[in-house]
């Protein structure tokens, strides 16, 4: 199979700071993977969102509304099967 990581941040901190953040854990996520044994052609991308995608109302203008686990819900990764997986099923 190829996967595809996503990775994404809570609105604290800057948009540059977030995207970086997160595009660095979908990175490392990667990197880890590989030297786990995993052929690095079934990555097909790994990028970061920062906190474009948030989940909630957590934003900029409500960041301070928020709790620590309303801002954890949108600190995230996601693999996606984006080739492959016959043999594999999902549950949520």
């Amino acid at each position: 199979m190829v996967i595809k990581i996503e990775s994404h941040t809570d609105s604290r901190g800057t948009k540059a700071y977030n995207r970086n953040l997160s595009d660095n854990r979908a990175k490392s996520t990667r990197d880890y993977i590989i030297s786990r044994g995993i052929a690095a052609n079934r990555i097909q991308s790994a990028i970061g969102y920062g906190e474009d995608r948030l989940l909630n109302h957590c934003d900029d203008a409500n960041q301070s509304k928020c709790s620590k686990e309303e801002h954890q819900k949108n600190r995230r990764s996601y693999f996606y099967i984006v080739k492959g997986g016959k043999n594999v099923s999902t549950s949520n």
